[in-house]
């Protein structure tokens, strides 16, 4: 993608609704080359424009998954990076679904011994090329849009098996961190995955924060560890601190 295009979808699903003057100003380019660049994005379904402004698509169901892999990607390259460093090899692992998860996955290749169980199809992808990883991967039917395995199938799957990490994402958090997804089968699914393992990840950047989306998943206090891109909000952290959590950003 062209890479002020790409920077306007991430400022306008980052920010919301921005008045195409103010991205020609933030770019430095005509009004009339930034309504082309939206007009292009809008017909790719990456955004929405309306009369002279761009805006997000309302969070009524998840965007698909090309569109939030680029929402707010240097972001989450930045945690999948940390998270990257902050783990260990020789570890047993479930990956859970979402962009910023396959982006974990693929800064994984500098640890060794490796065992990863997942229903992130394009995690899994990845992975295949990793030297030192024993990838097994949920069976049962496929969310085509998104590339992943959830609900009983993915379910049954996290059952059989016991992890020493897992590693989530949700899809939005709001102020009181209250976490929240956009359908059953995605919550349980990672309930699942946090069941059978001893130790708790999630990856949020930050454009979940402040957000919510129709279905609970939980709260932050449940993860041992909370990896974003900008810090947390200071009573979400604070909270997280006197619980005896950890975060990374």
């Amino acid at each position: 993608m062209h890479k002020r295009r790409q920077q306007i979808t991430e400022l306008v699903n980052t920010r919301g609704r921005i008045e195409l003057q103010q991205l020609a100003t933030h770019f430095n380019v005509s009004v009339q080359t930034i309504r082309t660049d939206v007009r292009v994005l809008a017909q790719q379904g990456l955004i929405l424009r309306n009369h002279g402004e761009a805006l997000p698509f309302p969070h009524r169901e998840n965007i698909s998954y090309d569109q939030r892999r680029i929402r707010n990607a240097g972001g989450k390259r930045r945690i999948g990076s940390l998270c990257a460093q902050w783990l260990n090899g020789y570890q047993t692992l479930f990956l859970g679904t979402g962009s910023t998860v396959a982006e974990l996955s693929a800064q994984l290749g500098a640890l060794k011994g490796l065992q990863i169980l997942t229903n992130n199809l394009h995690a899994a992808r990845l992975l295949c090329g990793h030297p030192d990883c024993a990838l097994t991967i949920a069976g049962g039917r496929v969310r085509q849009r998104d590339q992943d395995v959830i609900g009983g199938d993915a379910l049954r799957f996290f059952q059989r098996y016991q992890a020493d990490i897992a590693i989530t994402s949700v899809g939005a958090m709001d102020d009181g961190g209250r976490l929240y997804d956009y359908n059953d089968d995605e919550v349980m699914a990672r309930e699942a995955i946090l069941e059978q393992s001893r130790f708790h990840i999630l990856l949020i950047d930050s454009s979940k924060f402040g957000t919510h989306a129709p279905c609970s998943a939980g709260r932050l206090e449940q993860y041992d560890l909370v990896v974003s891109d900008t810090p947390l909000p200071p009573r979400l952290h604070a909270g997280l601190k006197a619980n005896g959590r950890n975060t990374l950003c």
